[in-house]
């Protein structure tokens, strides 16, 4: 029996690129106070507030895979997405891009897979401390979809309804760019959390 295969299903499929290689922290950039340190070939969150942005390109239309680990249940950080400019500061991702929240212990407005205070998940999908967890983060267009170790938590349009802001420290409303830079947030002195992979793939 004769097969017929389209065009697309000869392509060879998109494929992780790591921007994170176990060694280094080579076109990475920090902003504020806290830093990320390599340990045992992991990026390591220590010290206070800051933000590990990737320097060299911009990212729209792809998958942003991140796998990470937090030390205790209370562990803070987060992914930020869609930044449309170098970071001068740690928050300024939070208020020009989304932060796409870790934090097992929030509520489901600012727990893992949350839009910090944006967007909230659907289910908790994080595994308890110590145990490795894979985020994947779709963004296509103004569309943002998150999974949770292969469960969909949250799905984001830029221009659908969200909460009325009420604290100076949560983002400022509206839409982001279709793409940005992307980074990893470093929280406070005490929340620890390991990253082994930060990798994207190009969608179709």
């Amino acid at each position: 029996m004769l097969t017929v295969l389209s065009a697309a299903a000869l392509l060879p499929a998109a494929e992780f690129k790591p921007l994170y290689d176990g060694k280094d922290l080579n076109g990475w950039k920090m902003t504020g106070p806290g830093q990320f340190v390599i340990e045992d070939g992991l990026m390591k969150t220590e010290g206070g507030m800051g933000l590990l942005y990737y320097t060299k390109e911009k990212f729209g239309n792809c998958v942003v895979r991140v796998v990470f680990k937090t030390v205790g249940d209370h562990a803070n950080s987060g992914v930020i997405i869609r930044l449309p400019e170098p970071p001068p500061d740690p928050w300024y991702g939070v208020h020009n891009g989304y932060e796409v929240q870790i934090d097992a212990a929030g509520d489901d407005w600012h727990s893992t897979g949350a839009i910090y205070s944006l967007s909230k998940v659907t289910s908790r999908q994080q595994k308890p401390a110590g145990e490795w967890n894979t985020m994947d983060i779709e963004i296509k267009g103004q569309v943002t979809k998150i999974s949770l170790n292969g469960v969909v938590v949250n799905e984001f349009k830029g221009d659908q309804p969200v909460p009325e802001r009420k604290m100076w420290y949560e983002p400022v409303r509206g839409p982001r760019p279709d793409s940005g830079y992307i980074g990893v947030q470093n929280h406070d002195k005490s929340s620890t959390v390991y990253f082994k992979e930060i990798s994207v793939k190009a969608l179709k």
